[in-house]
């Protein structure tokens, strides 16, 4: 027999043509469909290797040399597996994803080892008749690398069991023992966890097993989002229910991202201390990435807030302050605080008419009022009567439509005001206004301002003609209106607003008759 009828005989006996045909049908189907893992480069391997020991089987075969049929055998597991590699990218690539049915990668893999064994454990009893003698007087052997794979067998069966019931997914948050991370791999042996600080942490699957795992912002019927904590103490000088009105109120308005609207956020009193009530505002955070970002973000709000009510952080007990300061000192930072809100309340045309001793005593009366980025300062429809002087900062103003989507109509900076409609008319707010980054006000409320005007009614009637004005100056480009429809439509709005501030602050006729 020459060295071609060798090769010519092999390739038939191991049907290579056919087998070559399958493998190429196979893969056309699989990149076809597109759907599901298919190991291409594990089929083209057994196929590449089978064609490389086909023509050493052949020449060994037209030589009648005794070492061919265990070159056989080598060449028909090649061809064997790859057969088995086929059928199984068929059914896992292209007929399981058209019923809809997910396996998990472990299984695939087990399913593809198994038959490829059975395959090749079938085909060499055939070829090798002293096989099975061959494997049973190996009991010593067997034993051994049975002990050895014993760890590699424990990780595998822990990695199917997991598989199987879908304990935790590729993607979930899990904390195993100081480890807390997202899923990224489940593996033969290992499960990878990819942690917030760019670490991978390798946990082999007998340890899940064998350990409590928790999966983190996981609930039946939820959303994925966690629970987050932040801590802060505020001195007993303060009452329980004040700080956690405010806490409460400064976080649920705030548009904070990656904070859920439900739950809402809530603070509630944890402990008593010395000197000191530790509190904890609570709220569920819905990107766990986040989770360090967002605990600053709600930690700088809540400081706002309660700098804006008057509670002030607590100091430790054992603080010692040695520094006294003078009269002389005091005075002076009075002054300049007395000029800065002179300043402010300088820049608006509202207090034009104001003598000095007025305008003095609405300055004394000013609320500092901090603001950090992202705080609602004001909502629309709320019923709130004051103003805001904006010293640094910048604001967006909005406004809700129809279909409850907010729209920008508005940007304020240093030296604007809002909210003037509300304290001399008791109007709810019109928009929404919200800090683009940290502002600081001065706030001027009702009271304040009421005393003054009891005490000069006729003012009434100057700060009615700016509010029209200016409503009318916002409004007459937009109506197109003439000068004179327009002149006759500033008196009525006139009218109507200075019947609004009289009524809002209780003026009577006795004290419009006596100003004018």
């Amino acid at each position: 027999m020459t060295l071609w009828e060798g090769i010519a005989s092999e390739a038939s006996d191991d049907r290579t043509l056919y087998l070559a045909g399958t493998l190429l049908a196979s893969l056309a189907l699989v990149k076809a469909a597109s759907i599901g893992p298919v190991r291409v480069k594990g089929l083209l391997f057994f196929f590449a290797m089978h064609l490389v020991c086909l023509p050493i089987a052949g020449a060994l075969r037209a030589s009648g040399s005794a070492s061919h049929p265990y070159v056989q055998l080598l060449c028909l597991v090649f061809g064997v597996v790859a057969a088995v590699g086929m059928c199984t990218a068929v059914l896992f690539g292209v007929v399981l994803p058209l019923l809809r049915l997910r396996t998990p990668r472990i299984l695939q893999d087990i399913v593809v080892a198994g038959a490829s064994l059975l395959a090749v454990f079938g085909l060499a009893t055939r070829l090798v008749p002293n096989l099975t003698g061959l494997i049973a007087t190996s009991a010593v052997l067997t034993a051994v690398i049975g002990l050895s794979l014993q760890d590699a067998l424990t990780n595998l069966m822990g990695g199917l069991a997991l598989q199987l019931d879908n304990a935790f997914e590729v993607g979930d948050w899990v904390k195993v023992g100081e480890v807390v991370g997202r899923v990224t791999e489940i593996r033969w042996r290992y499960t990878a966890v990819e942690t917030r600080n760019w670490e991978t942490a390798i946990i082999p699957n007998s340890a899940l097993i064998k350990n409590q795992v928790m999966v983190l912002g996981r609930r039946h019927g939820q959303p994925v989002q966690l629970r987050r904590w932040v801590y802060f103490n505020v001195d007993f000088r303060h009452q329980p229910s004040d700080v956690i009105e405010v806490a409460d109120n400064a976080v649920r308005a705030a548009k904070i991202d990656f904070v859920a609207r439900e739950p809402a956020p809530n603070c509630v009193l944890m402990e008593l201390h010395d000197s000191t009530a530790r509190y904890a505002l609570r709220y569920w955070l819905t990107d766990l990435a986040a989770d360090d970002p967002t605990d600053s973000q709600v930690r700088t709000c809540l400081y706002f807030a309660l700098k804006r009510a008057g509670i002030p952080l607590s100091i430790p007990a054992h603080a010692l302050f040695v520094t006294e300061e003078s009269q002389d000192r005091k005075a002076l930072k009075s002054r300049e605080d007395l000029a800065n809100r002179l300043a402010a309340l300088g820049r608006l045309d509202l207090f034009r008419e104001l003598g000095e001793e007025d305008r003095a005593d609405l300055a004394k009366r000013l609320r500092y009022a901090p603001f950090t980025n992202g705080e609602v300062i004001t909502r629309q429809g709320a019923e709130a009567h004051w103003l805001y002087l904006i010293i640094d900062g910048e604001v967006s103003v909005r406004v809700s439509a129809d279909n409850g989507l907010e729209r920008e109509v508005a940007r304020l900076r240093t030296g604007d005001f809002f909210g003037e409609m509300s304290l001399m008319t008791g109007e709810r707010r019109s928009a929404t206004v919200v800090a683009l980054r940290d502002v600081e006000c001065y706030r001027l409320d009702k009271n304040a301002f009421e005393e003054v005007i009891r005490r000069r009614p006729e003012l009434a009637e100057d700060v009615a003609e700016i509010l029209a004005r200016r409503r009318r100056e916002l409004t007459a480009a937009k109506e197109g209106l003439d000068q004179e429809s327009n002149s006759r439509q500033l008196a009525e709005d006139k009218r109507d607003i200075l019947g609004k501030i009289r009524q809002f602050f209780g003026l009577s006729e006795d004290s419009r008759r006596a100003a004018g």
